[in-house]
């Protein structure tokens, strides 16, 4: 989950694919922990290379969704200035369709429980941490 502070205000990044709003993520490669698969994603996904874990290498995990699949989040602070949507050469376009930096309740309204989930936990994650 990559968050910036904008005047003030805490973002959190989601990106859309087709109706589905989500937060960065995808698979480990091999010999890859989970924090360098992390951070290789949300480069992949969104060309941020800035990230700070301000809060600690804390994760969280989503409960098994479509097929079994458990996704693990770390929080990562961004300027988020420079967010692209590059192509992904295994399918040839974006993975994405539109990237957003919204509000922790705008996020919440946006995405699935899972995800809701996540982000109250990142809320309280950041809240309880002085960074």
């Amino acid at each position: 989950m990559v968050v910036r502070d904008l005047g003030g205000r805490r973002e959190v990044l989601l990106l859309r694919a087709y109706r589905n709003w989500d937060l960065p993520k995808g698979g480990m490669e091999v010999a890859e922990t989970p924090l360098q698969a992390a951070m290789r994603e949300v480069r992949e996904e969104t060309g941020l290379h800035d990230l700070e874990f301000l809060w600690g290498e804390d994760t969280i995990d989503t409960e098994p969704y479509s097929g079994g699949k458990v996704v693990r989040f770390f929080v990562a602070r961004s300027a988020g200035a420079q967010v692209s949507l590059p192509i992904n050469p295994s399918l040839g376009r974006a993975e994405h369709h539109e990237y957003r930096w919204v509000t922790f309740d705008q996020a919440i309204a946006l995405t699935v429980p899972r995800l809701r989930r996540v982000l109250q936990w990142a809320l309280v994650r950041m809240d309880d941490t002085a960074a």
